[in-house]
């Protein structure tokens, strides 16, 4: 974890000595490099691709999560996952922005939270939920209360998705004051 925090910080202070971004994208950056802090641990990060059996179908599966492309004996660095997972969550955060488009104006905590689990669920199944249609609705705090209701993989439910899934309730309900 401490290697994870201390290569996040390090590209972190990459993005601001090139000075690659422009303001109205600090925000984006942080809420990005919040939610790697949050989703690193919950997903463990695996330097060798694996077959996600829990998945259905099962997929292979690398670093943080990461299936996208990922084939059998693919091998990367710590390095290489953590620039990976803050590509692959900026890409999540941007296609759900795509379907909600008030979260960039919520709190850093709904924002985290979603992101996590949207990165965790897809951008497809995030955005035909109810969820989705509860923020749309404005209704941000009946969105954070249908977390729970995604604690299931390969239709059964995981205790490691109620937990996550509690701590993504917990930090979106805090945001907004609930």
């Amino acid at each position: 974890m401490i290697q994870f925090l201390s290569t996040l910080l390090a590209w972190l202070k990459s993005l601001v000595s090139t000075r690659r971004k422009a303001a109205a994208t600090t925000g984006t950056t942080a809420i990005l490099a919040a939610a790697a802090v949050f989703v690193g641990p919950w997903e463990g990060e695996r330097l060798e691709a694996y077959l996600d059996s829990v998945a259905s179908p099962p997929v292979w599966t690398v670093c943080y999560g990461e299936t996208r492309g990922v084939k059998p004996g693919d091998r990367y660095s710590s390095a290489e996952c953590n620039a990976m997972l803050m590509d692959a969550l900026g890409d999540f955060r941007d296609r759900l922005v795509n379907c909600i488009p008030a979260l960039p104006q919520q709190p850093e905590g709904v924002q985290v939270a979603l992101v996590s689990w949207s990165y965790n669920v897809g951008t497809g199944a995030a955005c035909s939920s109810t969820l989705a249609r509860r923020a749309n609705a404005d209704r941000w705090r009946d969105a954070c209360n249908e977390l729970p209701r995604w604690n299931k993989a390969g239709g059964r439910v995981v205790q490691g998705l109620v937990n996550r899934r509690a701590a993504e309730q917990r930090l979106c309900l805090s945001a907004i004051g609930g």
